[in-house]
């Protein structure tokens, strides 16, 4: 078993095709389907079950698959050793984000973070808390910001805290729009946008139902500045980071009884990241 087979392997996965895999690793896709082949030759199972439409993974590629991000973050770790001798003028370093960060300026620190290791590559993943806890678990990311309103599963290592206020967003000709705190109970039943797939949907939701409050879910957005702008649009009204309200311009208000609030974790596998690279961006994000 080659790296490179690994690498491809992953990248099918990544794409959910070959012909987009090809294009993401820089090869044609003849090639790429011949390394994929020959893998699976070499394992004595298939992969991927190929039909017109999709390209979907067999059991046996399940199984593989995080052991196969394993080995990619170990040889990347075994790279960013040996260009921490070099004084880390290369090197590789991934790091996960939530949408709503708001308690640190991440493309600021990276654009510094950048100036000092020119040579070294930053990989940035925005998703939802699940997708970058598993991948912080699994070896692909080596730094990510996470949110919960709980302890972080016991796999991982929170390097820093910080907490984030949750609120009510409304659009100004709303019959709340003039309050500076509002009542769970007095959102019963009103027309609700929700950010679908957060973990602020999650506990949105727990908070109602622990109130035996009725959430009247209206609409539901991926994206938090679409979200905002739904909200402007009179749709309904919806419950953010008390920063993303504020850039907004739109009324909002704190909320009470019970009040919204979660912790943001800076959170990594290990105490001590085994990639150079990751060593010296975590320093610099705690700078």
């Amino acid at each position: 078993m080659e790296l490179r087979q690994v690498e491809h392997f992953l990248a099918v996965v990544r794409s959910g095709s070959f012909t987009a895999a090809a294009q993401e690793v820089h090869v044609v896709q003849s090639a790429l389907s011949a390394s994929v082949r020959k893998l699976e030759r070499e394992l004595g199972t298939p992969l991927f079950d190929r039909t017109t439409r999709r390209v979907a993974l067999t059991e046996a590629g399940q199984a593989l698959l995080p052991l196969a991000h394993r080995i990619v973050a170990d040889v990347e770790a075994a790279r960013g050793e040996v260009a921490a001798v070099a004084g880390l003028t290369r090197g590789r370093v991934s790091i996960g984000t939530i949408q709503t960060l708001t308690v640190v300026n991440l493309p600021a620190k990276l654009g510094q973070f950048r100036e000092r290791h020119p040579g070294v590559r930053i990989h940035v993943r925005e998703s939802t808390v699940p997708d970058l806890v598993a991948g912080v678990g699994n070896g692909e990311l080596d730094l990510s910001f996470l949110a919960a309103a709980e302890p972080l599963p016991g796999e991982l290592v929170s390097f820093a805290q910080w907490s984030q206020h949750l609120v009510l967003l409304c659009h100004p000709g709303h019959r709340l729009a003039r309050r500076r705190r509002v009542r769970l109970a007095e959102l019963d039943d009103e027309p609700f946008l929700d950010f679908s797939g957060s973990g602020i949907q999650t506990m949105v939701a727990r908070r109602f139902a622990e109130a035996g409050i009725r959430q009247n879910r209206v609409c539901e957005a991926t994206h938090m500045p679409l979200l905002v702008e739904l909200v402007t649009a009179g749709l309904g009204v919806s419950i953010v980071p008390e920063p993303v309200a504020t850039k907004s311009g739109l009324p909002y208000a704190r909320l009470e009884q019970p009040s919204f609030g979660r912790a943001i974790h800076l959170a990594g596998r290990s105490p001590t990241p085994a990639n150079p690279a990751a060593r010296a961006l975590l320093a610099h994000l705690l700078a």
